[in-house]
């Protein structure tokens, strides 16, 4: 069936009902149901950031000499985010759409400051746990990534990083908190070997930005992560994650123009004018500038303070309640409000726990290398936390008691793409299954089919009939590895 484009413009409101439908199938995320990708308070605020977001919804950041009110709050935005990073007005940087563009911004920045020493072959060196956006920058900008093993408390193995360092290397990464597991990198040591051995450091706040600030404002103690580490040259963070702006707003900090200058883009000679570009998009949307500043003005200090004390009085519940159930524990020490956490009893599956826990309603994340689940708390999860829990440990009761379920619906195929050791070969089956999910004849991709990412899926007869085989061969050796608690 072919889809055309409508001869006659319907009315708006028909329009409206039927967007409302499309989202009939996405996550209860307005009912707290979801552990990630949404930050949410109430309908309320939202409105209001809509509102301010509709104000600027025109305007276009793409040239700062035309939409001057865009230019001014984006300054005040960044400086606003500067004081909570403990950096004077010699800072300089820009809002960006998301967290991954701040990592390409900060990838691409630091390649070019090598290539102006002279370095021809860019190395960053990264965390085994930093986000795959710096892979993605590395392929993007042509930069080598060396990842570091972790240290026995899941921060990144500061000797292994020293040892790494050489005269390719044009970054040293940091997060603050990491994802998968929430922990603080130990920042002020890589400060202290990016600054003896004349390296920039950046350090990924996009999670952590606008949270870690106020939670030290709160009365704890929390390892120095932002510019009072003197090694420390730029910071990301999105003010869409823990500043509840409008999806679209991060920025990327540097501790001086010397640096970010190397992110600016110029062509002189193009026969459309001088052109100058700060960022990786074009056109940047003003509404997101505007719903930005409007969420630091609506919160402000002791607004954000107050949704970190709910954000971490949760997160401590959580922590509390997960590690009394049976056969689960949770992974290092976060300190902030991520946390992840896994099976110590090899009859637990935790990708069945996982499987449970979505029928219930709750929308879950999975981690590999070690396998476990992931939560990303924020204010909204008060009023879920002790359901949460109470359906958690009916999951892992019931998964220990029908073990069969790890061979079935998403459990399995977690469990083949965590343990199976032909990592290219996933890596290709998870490619194509992707790509081919944007034919626009596809239908969604189905997490619970795991023979779908199996070596000879979708193959000729004969790869379709060995593919039995094979996937059997997979399931016992994921199993059996599973079973070992590797």
């Amino acid at each position: 069936m072919s889809y055309e484009m409508p001869v006659k413009g319907r009315p708006f409101d028909e329009i409206l009902t039927e967007l409302d439908g499309f989202g009939k199938d996405d996550p209860n995320y307005k009912g707290a149901k979801t552990w990630s990708l949404v930050y949410y308070l109430n309908q309320e605020y939202t409105e209001f950031l809509g509102d301010a977001y509709f104000k600027y919804f025109s305007a276009n950041g793409l040239n700062p000499t035309v939409f001057k009110s865009l230019k001014r709050l984006e300054k005040e935005v960044l400086k606003f985010t500067a004081a909570l990073f403990h950096v004077d007005d010699n800072a300089c940087g820009v809002m960006t759409s998301c967290g991954t563009e701040s990592c390409l911004l900060a990838v691409k920045t630091y390649r070019d400051w090598g290539r102006a020493k002279g370095i021809r072959k860019p190395e960053m060196i990264i965390p085994e746990t930093a986000h795959v956006a710096w892979d993605k920058g590395a392929e993007y900008f042509g930069v080598k990534v060396r990842r570091m093993p972790l240290a026995s408390d899941y921060g990144v193995d500061v000797a292994a990083v020293e040892k790494a360092i050489n005269k390719n290397t044009v970054m040293i990464l940091g997060g603050a908190p990491e994802y998968p597991h929430g922990i603080i990198d130990p920042i002020a040591k890589l400060g202290e070997l990016a600054q003896a051995r004349g390296v920039p450091m950046h350090v990924d706040s996009c999670v952590g930005g606008y949270i870690l600030p106020f939670i030290e404002m709160n009365g704890a103690k929390l390892p120095l992560w932002d510019f009072r580490v003197p090694g420390v040259t730029s910071i990301s963070a999105d003010i869409h994650k823990y500043g509840f702006a409008a999806k679209g707003a991060s920025c990327i900090l540097y501790r001086s123009v010397d640096y970010f200058q190397h992110q600016i883009f110029v062509n002189q000679d193009w026969p459309g004018g001088v052109f100058a570009s700060p960022a990786l998009l074009g056109t940047r949307p003003g509404g997101a500038y505007a719903a930005a500043w409007a969420a630091i003005q609506a919160n402000g200090l002791e607004g954000y303070k107050a949704l970190a004390a709910r954000t971490m009085d949760t997160a401590n519940k959580l922590k509390e309640g997960i590690t009394s159930i049976d056969g689960l524990e949770i992974i290092g020490n976060p300190q902030a409000s991520l946390l992840s956490y896994r099976s110590k009893d090899p009859k637990l599956n935790i990708f069945v726990v996982g499987d449970l826990m979505e029928e219930k309603g709750w929308q879950v994340d999975r981690l590999q290398r070690p396998d476990a689940l992931h939560a990303m708390v924020t204010a909204s999860h008060d009023k879920v936390a002790e359901q949460y829990l109470a359906d958690l440990r009916e999951c892992a009761a019931y998964a220990v008691a029908h073990p069969e379920l790890g061979e079935s619906g998403q459990a399995a195929t977690y469990g083949m793409i965590s343990h199976i050791p032909l990592r290219g070969m996933v890596r290709k089956q998870v490619a194509d299954m992707f790509a081919t999910s944007y034919k626009l004849n596809a239908s969604e991709i189905d997490l619970s089919d795991s023979e779908s990412l199996a070596p000879g899926a979708g193959g000729d007869d004969q790869a379709q009939d060995n593919n039995g085989i094979v996937q059997k061969i997979i399931n016992w050796y994921v199993k059996r590895q599973m079973q070992k608690g590797n």
